[in-house]
């Protein structure tokens, strides 16, 4: 029986884009496309992976273009293009600008595939997957953003160092927006089912809860120059195989919301379920009102971006 191998197209040769296109590869788990607007940066990048193929064992055909042509028929397309941001560059420019970036790749994307599945990575997150579905005009359950994978494995990496704890024991869950104003719940944080509540006391909780909000500020630090994409990298490709694969995996990402969580007409981090078809269901978790509280307030940011992002789309 021959079956035709599924095509996962990768917007952006950085850091993050390569990160995916390499872990899609090695895991394999369809053709992967690199598409990025720089002459032979994904041509390149395509080629040094494909030679590692016979090293690493995979089958799949990795390709780097500069033209959308090449994504055509995609069933998945990651979209990380985008700038970061620049020293004292204000957050509603920065906004702007990628919101253009996204909205152009969008469109271009929408050209030669019909019904893809989107994942956005680009920042700022919560409003640029907003982008991506307007401009798409794809249902609410083909495009998510990537966040609370990434969130929620920070989170599990601090509790399993906390706890010097085996990591595959620590499930961990981050709600809201991808930013400051994150929820990671310490409640549903568990360690081999034991939830971490009984096993911290709160002033170690709130200090993993702080330092998970500011998890990629911690790295860039760090690094200097550029941020996190070994970890983001991973948590799509997570997403991709859950898809591709049909796992129903139960994971927290940038979903659509329609009432759920009190959230109407905004994307926001929430536990969902993917499979095949893309997001299959929203999880609704029972909050304290503490919880919810904390929802509100990140809700309310995420909105605020999300009117401001959608003022340039109906202008421009």
């Amino acid at each position: 029986m021959v079956t035709t191998r599924r095509k996962i197209s990768v917007v952006g040769a950085g850091q993050v884009g390569t990160t995916v296109a390499q872990l899609a590869a090695y895991k394999n788990l369809g053709n992967v496309v690199i598409t990025d607007i720089v002459e032979g940066l994904p041509q390149g990048k395509a080629l040094d992976l494909q030679q590692s193929g016979c090293l690493q064992v995979f089958d799949s055909i990795v390709t780097g273009t500069n033209d959308y042509k090449d994504t055509a028929d995609s069933d998945i397309v990651v979209i990380t293009a985008g700038l970061p941001r620049k020293p004292g560059q204000d957050r509603s420019e920065l906004l702007k600008v990628n919101a253009a970036i996204v909205k152009d790749v969008t469109e271009q994307i929408m050209k030669y595939s019909t019904d893809p599945l989107i994942i956005v990575v680009s920042n700022p997150l919560d409003a640029m997957v907003y982008v991506a579905k307007e401009v798409s005009g794809l249902p609410k359950h083909r495009i998510m953003g990537m966040a609370g994978v990434l969130d929620s494995a920070r989170f599990r990496t601090f509790v399993s160092l906390e706890l010097n704890c085996s990591l595959v024991d620590v499930d961990a869950m981050v709600l809201g927006g991808h930013g400051d104003s994150m929820v990671p719940m310490p409640r549903y944080t568990t360690v081999s089912g034991i939830s971490i509540t009984d096993l911290m006391d709160r002033e170690q909780i709130d200090r993993l809860v702080d330092r998970t909000r500011k998890g990629g500020a911690e790295i860039v630090g760090l690094l200097k120059k550029g941020s996190a994409f070994l970890s983001p990298g991973a948590s799509v490709v997570k997403m991709i195989e859950a898809v591709l694969l049909d796992k129903k995996r139960t994971l927290p990402c940038t979903a659509f919301l329609e009432g759920e969580y009190g959230c109407n007409g905004i994307f926001f981090g929430v536990p969902v379920t993917l499979g095949n078809t893309g997001i299959e269901q929203v999880i609704e978790l029972k909050l304290t009102d503490a919880e919810q509280e904390m929802i509100n307030t990140s809700a309310k940011d995420v909105k605020q971006m999300i009117d401001e992002v959608d003022v340039f789309l109906k202008n421009g």
